[in-house]
């Protein structure tokens, strides 16, 4: 590597290599899981245990990690991911065409709020946007179904549509979107009213209940939602879950496996019905896999790089989708979100 990296993302970019190399899955997930707890410290608590020592009492950072956390900190690039880059930097992309990358993106089609999931307000999530050089955010609170997400009924919903419109006005030239992530139901359909999802700028379309279903039903219910005309992407297709998470109320999610469906047969109706397949960037979903990625690029597909994002700081996690893009070929004139807003919402629509 040509520069050394921040803590976070030297842990993010060993896993990405250790990935790469189709190291065992549990040898990955620690230094994703470590990237993680970093990313809940500040610089003064992160200096702190480094100084007393006590960096591995942390859960989820251990010998290894810890090691490579304080090397990064100092300035240096770790030796583990020094040695990995020796060995399997060729097979990867430059830190460069990363950079280059993620520099096209305009903004990002998946963000919550504090009206559903997430800890901040909308004010909030659309300034850190804003200083992040974005010229719009689509804000995609979750739908009435999930309601352990705190989900959007159609009444709250609609006075969101009023909050954005006025934030809008304040926030121009930048813009926040308005949309939704909206739950595929069992049988395919939309968790919400026809009326409300066409009045929307963006509809991400996600599975996210009877992900271990068997693969023709989950085929049958994906390309339902795929060829709804208010579908514009389809978010976090496999539902994985790389590294346990902390959900609303202290609940921990365990890691789950990719569920399964026809992926040639969903990506292939994705490019018929003009859908995009999203790339989620957060740390514990990285969806789709690196083989599903390939799969979506070589039949054509189009993608949304998206956070996922729940609290502002998230937003920077679009590098993590960047790196897979580049890594797999995806073509930067095929990700939506590099497209100015009027060109983007001229295809939503």
């Amino acid at each position: 590597m040509s520069s050394p990296l921040p803590p976070a993302a030297a842990l993010r970019r060993i896993a990405f290599l250790l990935e790469r190399a189709r190291e065992p899955t549990h040898r990955v997930s620690a230094f994703r899981t470590a990237a993680a707890v970093v990313d809940t410290l500040g610089p003064e608590e992160l200096d702190r245990r480094i100084r007393t020592r006590t960096l591995t009492d942390l859960k989820g950072i251990g010998p290894k990690t810890g090691a490579a956390i304080v090397q990064a900190h100092a300035g240096e690039v770790p030796e583990y991911l020094a040695r990995l880059e020796e060995t399997h930097g060729e097979l990867t992309p430059l830190a460069d065409d990363v950079a280059e990358f993620r520099a096209a993106l305009r903004g990002d089609l998946h963000v919550h709020s504090d009206w559903s999931d997430g800890g901040s307000p909308i004010r909030e999530m659309a300034e850190a946007a804003i200083g992040l050089g974005h010229e719009y955010m689509a804000l995609t609170d979750h739908s009435p179904r999930l309601t352990v997400a705190n989900g959007l009924s159609p009444e709250r919903l609609e006075r969101q549509l009023d909050v954005v419109a006025q934030l809008n006005e304040e926030l121009a030239p930048f813009r926040i979107l308005t949309g939704i992530e909206c739950d595929i139901n069992l049988d395919g359909s939309l968790d919400q009213t026809e009326e409300l999802l066409g009045r929307l700028d963006v509809v991400v379309a996600s599975v996210h209940s009877d992900l271990r279903a068997e693969s023709a039903a989950m085929t049958e219910r994906m390309l339902r939602a795929v060829a709804d005309p208010h579908t514009d992407v389809l978010g976090h297709c496999t539902g994985r879950l790389l590294i346990p998470r902390e959900q609303r109320e202290g609940r921990r999610q365990r890691p789950r496996p990719e569920s399964t469906f026809d992926a040639e047969a969903v990506f292939t109706a994705c490019v018929e019905h003009g859908t995009a397949v999203e790339i989620n960037s957060r740390p514990e979903r990285l969806d789709p896999p690196l083989r599903l990625l390939h799969l979506a690029v070589e039949l054509g597909c189009e993608f949304a790089v998206d956070t996922d994002a729940h609290a502002p700081g998230q937003l920077d996690w679009q590098g993590n989708g960047c790196e897979r893009a580049v890594e797999v070929g995806v073509p930067v004139d095929r990700v939506v979100n590099t497209w100015p807003a009027a060109r983007l919402l001229a295809w939503t629509e």
